[in-house]
């Protein structure tokens, strides 16, 4: 098993978007928070199966950070 990042901000919609950072592309959105993390999990799983024939890797190590900034 793994673990991914994910990233959840609301949409201009109401919905939920999710992203996987590390995977190019992988965004989901969903009705609330269970929603979106369900549909990023399958789109994650979607990539993931692809990615060799996309030509692309998974990262092995990366590093998630809080950067305060200010303004």
């Amino acid at each position: 098993m793994i673990e991914l990042p994910i990233i959840l901000v609301p949409g201009e919609d109401g919905y939920i978007v999710a992203e996987c950072p590390i995977i190019p592309g992988c965004i989901s959105q969903g009705r609330n928070r269970e929603e979106a993390l369900d549909n990023i999990r399958e789109a994650i799983e979607l990539c993931l199966e692809n990615r060799e024939s996309e030509g692309w890797e998974l990262p092995s190590d990366y590093e998630v950070v809080r950067l305060p900034l200010h303004g």
